[in-house]
């Protein structure tokens, strides 16, 4: 199985808490599809097994217009093998997502969207600078099921001043209404040089509350419980059927190529990754040379990767596999450092698998970061 990743780095507008890298100028939009297409034949011999899904993330994919996207998958498909069975995922923001435009993507090949909710509250989503207002949030993921999709994903951010856990059920309790049959939920972040982070810096609001983001991570975890939804990875809920390939893959250390600035590719004990700069990116593209730089992973890389990434879903990680991979020196110490992890009951361990306890998901990170190896 291989994964294609598409970074698409424009926005309307920048959130107060994004770092990832996009521009709010569209001025090089048309030079920049143009080098995706590009890197796309570049790169087509880096990828050799059918294409299994496909993502377009961001920024704001969305942006694109209908002919745009047609372009990208006519470069996909004239390149790259794919398979009968292809997942294609679209992130998209709710003021995008009119009816036309809805119509217009099931037209293409898209069968999946990610929709950038964030919230059902217009305080909340004008605290994180959203471009959207609460009615379009409603609305786009209606238009979406009118529209004949059926695989819907929604994001929704837990943690925000001022959001009471009353609040905090409302916006699952709307969720749950609309039948979505995907979540993925993450907790507000401080990232360092965004508005957030200045703002707290300058005392204009008050630093984020970690109890209460627990209390809403615990609510959370409990409620979609109650409705069925399996909590498969520490930020990610679905119904049956509907988890996310393309998500799945990287958590299980599959093969994927990234194409865009700041996109990322990972392929056995390899990483790449694009710059970070609309301009030099297409720029180096138009010349025929990849922007990108790459690493080879060492023994204690990979693992710990492999600790980082399954470790967060509810397939763990497998101290025969950590034997076979890495070296029995690895397995001895995993067993050796998840001791007190057992014993304090954040972790358990069934045969040769080593499982988080559902208590402990939201402190999976700094669990992960004791038990790495570091020379």
């Amino acid at each position: 199985m291989a994964g294609l990743y598409i970074h698409i780095p424009y926005c309307k507008q920048k959130c107060h808490y994004c770092d990832f890298h996009f521009s709010v100028s569209l001025r090089t939009k048309d030079a920049l599809l143009e080098s995706l297409v590009t890197e796309l034949l570049l790169r087509k011999e880096e990828i050799k097994e059918p294409i299994e899904t496909i993502y377009f993330g961001g920024g704001t994919p969305s942006i694109l217009s209908l002919d745009n996207l047609s372009r990208i998958f006519d470069a996909i498909t004239d390149n790259y093998k794919i398979s009968t069975n292809l997942e294609i995922t679209l992130e998209a923001n709710p003021d995008d997502l009119s009816k036309s435009y809805l119509n217009g993507l099931r037209n293409l090949p898209i069968n999946r969207l990610s929709i950038g909710v964030q919230s059902f509250h217009e305080a909340d989503l004008q605290f994180m600078n959203r471009a959207h207002s609460a009615v379009e949030a409603l609305n786009s993921i209606k238009y979406a099921q009118d529209s004949g999709f059926s695989n819907i994903s929604i994001d929704l951010i837990y943690g925000i001043p001022d959001l009471t856990l009353d609040k905090w059920q409302n916006n699952i309790s709307k969720f749950l209404s609309l039948e979505i049959p995907h979540l993925s939920s993450y907790a507000l972040t401080v990232e360092p040089k965004t508005a957030l982070d200045y703002f707290i810096k300058t005392k204009q609001i008050n630093p984020l509350d970690e109890n209460l983001a627990k209390q809403h991570f615990n609510l959370l975890v409990e409620t979609l419980g109650k409705h069925n939804y399996t909590h498969y990875e520490l930020s990610n809920f679905a119904k049956e059927s509907f988890l996310s390939k393309h998500n799945t893959s990287y958590w299980q250390g599959k093969s994927y190529l990234g194409i865009g600035p700041s996109a990322h590719s990972y392929h056995q004990n390899t990483r790449s990754w694009n710059v970070s700069n609309n301009t030099r990116y297409i720029n180096s593209i138009q010349t025929g040379n990849l922007p990108s730089e790459k690493e080879i992973l060492s023994n204690t890389d990979r693992y710990n990767e492999y600790l980082m990434t399954h470790l967060r879903t509810i397939w763990g990680i497998n101290t025969n596999t950590i034997s076979e991979n890495f070296g029995k020196k690895y397995k001895l110490y995993i067993l050796e450092r998840i001791k007190p992890h057992i014993l304090n009951k954040n972790l358990r361990i069934v045969a040769s698998q080593i499982l988080v306890q559902k208590e402990a998901f939201f402190i999976i990170d700094g669990i992960i970061a004791d038990l790495f190896w570091v020379d």
